[in-house]
């Protein structure tokens, strides 16, 4: 009889989405993955490379994966796992979230988490909780997912993904924080890593639950796929939930982040009412977060005493105070609607926030300033629903009456004129801004991007090309950025500027063989046409083409060392 051989764990991953045998007769949409399970299942296969890896070094026995004896971790930290292991499983699958359809990069929603985003990561630096090594190493980039359950994730190396069901869920900035720091506390505190130690010693029962698969598969292959991905999702299971120690901890450390940041403990508070009125009703799937991040008796009372020994030390506020946080109110209002309609719900929601706006229109008085969030909000979201609808004259009407509202607040303000923009473009019409901005001088992402479209469905793709490539030397990863710099190129009859520009975009998104093969394109274009780029564009791309070449083979001889572990 042949002896059984063992499957290598690298079997189990491609599992997940191996089609069935029995395919039906009708085509059928396919599943987008969880983020969740795509983190655990790559967690599984590289932390066990790794552990075989340490194994293989001649470790002692007991001694941490893939460090020699003689290296001490820091106190506290009771990961095995290097901080560059880490970033290579992140970068994996931040890969594939680029991939995906629903992943998401819209400027405006981008710059409004950013706002939120980077005083929690620099409270946090100055607070001593992000350790040089991983500030540097890791990426710290939040991903936008076009998903309308309330969830928010941290991923192996730096990485964060953000549901747009969240944003328009929460009701303030404050809330948002309290989320998005209790986030980096799992990064910071290397929980993610600390459990992916505990995942290499789950091995063995792991393979076993491989090999039954295997068995069962031959009598009847439904059942082994489903014997395999079950022992998975057992094991995906365990990792997906913190231990009650790691929640308690990432609560703690995350509240002082969000309060060193400047954000009101009441966040916290309101927050926890919600998930805790949504576990009383069993969740009914619209907040994947419960799962990820359950709620306890012990959880809730340690986060009501923090907020009220905080609430009872904060001074009063201030009425210009209470002014920037009514402001803040209206933004937040806005980009929760915005979240809501670019979620993609349907025809009949669009209908029905097109016909609340109308409501709340005809109920404003006729001199309305400084409305409510409320007001706000429903403007907004009707004007961008309406506009999707190709309803373009009442999506003007709307935002003619959502202006006054925000008068006197620049960034309420700058989000209704950027949305102004977008609806003229999508009507086929030029804004008029196009024809006056200066766009050399503008520094926020959103309303650069914006009007950069706007410039080059105006014929000025040379302002364009100009003020992105000042841009994207400063921000080499804005693959939107590389990607309006191939439109702007091209309208300019620059073929080989536009390939490079796209190729940059591909590696800003670690898509490393799809640049290289825009760029050998670059150099095969150069070669045809000796006139296409000048001396100095050929030498970028040659340089260009050695590094992504390098990046390629660095990026394969790991695969096949984490295949053979």
């Amino acid at each position: 009889m042949r002896p059984f051989t063992p499957l290598p764990l690298s079997f189990l991953i491609s599992c997940q989405n191996a089609p069935s045998l029995a395919r039906p007769a009708h085509p059928v949409r396919p599943v987008r993955p969880a983020w969740h399970a795509l983190a655990l299942a790559a967690m599984l296969s590289l932390a066990g490379a790794q552990a075989a890896q340490a194994q293989t070094a001649g470790n002692l026995p007991g001694s941490l994966p893939g460090t020699s004896a003689s290296l001490l971790p820091a106190l506290g930290d009771s990961s095995e796992l290097p901080a560059a292991t880490e970033r290579r499983i992140g970068d994996r699958i931040a890969l594939s979230i680029y991939r995906d359809p629903d992943y998401v990069d819209d400027p405006v929603l981008s710059d409004y988490l950013q706002s939120v985003w980077q005083p929690l990561l620099a409270a946090a630096r100055a607070r001593g909780e992000l350790a040089p090594e991983l500030d540097e190493r890791f990426a710290w980039e939040v991903f936008l997912i076009r998903d309308r359950t309330v969830n928010a994730f941290a991923l192996p190396g730096g990485y964060f993904g953000v549901n747009l069901g969240l944003i328009s869920t929460v009701s303030s900035t404050d809330e948002m924080a309290a989320v998005l720091a209790h986030e980096i506390s799992h990064v910071t505190q290397r929980h993610i890593s600390r459990l992916m130690t505990q995942q290499s010693r789950q091995a063995p029962w792991m393979i076993a639950a491989m090999i039954l698969g295997a068995l069962a598969a031959s009598k009847h292959p439904d059942a082994g796929t489903a014997a395999i991905v079950g022992g998975q999702a057992l094991a995906a299971q365990g990792q997906l939930n913190f231990s009650r120690d790691m929640e308690r901890e990432a609560d703690r450390v995350g509240f002082g982040v969000m309060s060193d940041a400047g954000y009101a403990s009441r966040g916290v508070a309101s927050m926890f009412d919600k998930l805790q009125q949504a576990s009383r009703l069993n969740d009914n799937g619209s907040f994947p977060y419960l799962r990820s991040h359950p709620l306890t008796t012990e959880r809730i009372a340690e986060a009501q005493a923090r907020v009220q020994l905080a609430s009872a030390s904060a001074p009063k506020a201030s009425p210009s105070q209470q002014a920037s946080d009514a402001q803040a109110q209206r933004l937040h209002a806005m980009m929760a609607a915005r979240a809501r309609i670019l979620a993609a719900p349907g025809v009949d929601t669009l209908r029905a926030a097109l016909a609340e706006a109308r409501r709340r229109a005809a109920a404003l008085p006729a001199a309305a300033a400084g409305g409510s969030a409320q007001d706000c909000g429903a403007l907004y979201g009707g004007a961008l629903a309406a506009a999707q609808l190709r309803d373009f004259p009442a999506a003007r009407s709307l935002l003619k009456q959502l202006n006054p509202l925000v008068a006197g607040a620049s960034k309420s303000a700058k989000a209704v004129e950027l949305l102004a923009i977008d609806i003229e473009l999508l009507d086929g019409k030029l804004p008029p801004s196009a024809a006056t901005v200066d766009i050399g001088r503008l520094t926020a992402r959103a309303e650069l991007l914006t009007q950069a479209r706007a410039l080059m469905a105006a014929g000025r793709a040379p302002d364009v090309s100009q003020a992105l490539r000042v841009w994207v030397a400063e921000h080499p990863k804005d693959a939107l950025a590389w990607q309006l710099l191939a439109q702007a190129y091209g309208q300019q009859n620059q073929p080989v500027r536009a390939i490079r520009a796209d190729a940059e975009s591909r590696v800003a998104q670690l898509e490393y063989t799809g640049a290289l093969d825009r760029l050998k394109a670059a150099q095969a274009l150069m070669r045809s046409q000796p006139g296409s780029a000048d001396y100095v564009d050929g030498s970028i791309i040659d340089t260009r083409t050695r590094q992504v070449e390098s990046m390629v083979k660095e990026q394969a001889l790991q695969d096949k060392i984490d295949q053979k572990m």
